[in-house]
């Protein structure tokens, strides 16, 4: 399966939300989905990295940088962290670096582009809040299924039992 989706809008159309916008993949794992983590930071991704070095299975972290193209808020080793604890992806509205060493790891990345700048860390930003993304509302708990085709979240687990 390389197109996830076409088939879920398909299935569910009454039940996606598509985030619109250029998000561009960056890492290994082409389509993923899970349930939904948020962070809502700007040019500081410490709760970036603190998210990612816990449990993930089953996960994808949500990142409201508020699609700054400044500083990346992702890097190699914060990625490797999350892929050590499991998680199936990450969306950043925002920006990454190390696109190089993000291309050969496990797990599912979308961002708006490529920045080699790192963050300051100060600690700022907030884990689990409401966030909004291009008119769409994005909270802790809902589900979010991403390939090539784009990103698409929804309110409950959708049944892919269609997949095959």
């Amino acid at each position: 399966m390389l197109d996830l989706l076409p088939d879920l809008f398909d299935h569910n159309e009454a039940s996606l939300q598509l985030l619109r916008g250029d998000f561009r993949q960056f890492g290994a794992r082409r389509l993923f989905w899970g349930e939904v983590v948020t962070v809502k930071c700007f040019e500081d991704n410490s709760k970036v990295k603190d998210v990612l070095a816990q449990p993930g299975r089953g996960k994808v972290l949500v990142v409201d940088g508020g699609g700054s193209s400044r500083r990346a808020l992702l890097g190699d080793m914060i990625a490797q962290s999350a892929v050590d604890m499991g998680w199936q992806g990450i969306v950043i509205f925002g920006y990454v670096r190390d696109v190089a060493a993000l291309a050969r790891m496990d797990i599912g990345i979308q961002a708006l582009g490529a920045m080699p700048i790192k963050t300051a860390k100060h600690g700022v930003g907030e884990i689990g809040v409401p966030i909004e993304i291009n008119g769409v509302k994005i909270t802790a708990g809902m589900q979010l299924y991403a390939d090539d085709n784009g990103i698409a979240v929804s309110d409950s687990v959708l049944d892919l039992s269609f997949l095959g």
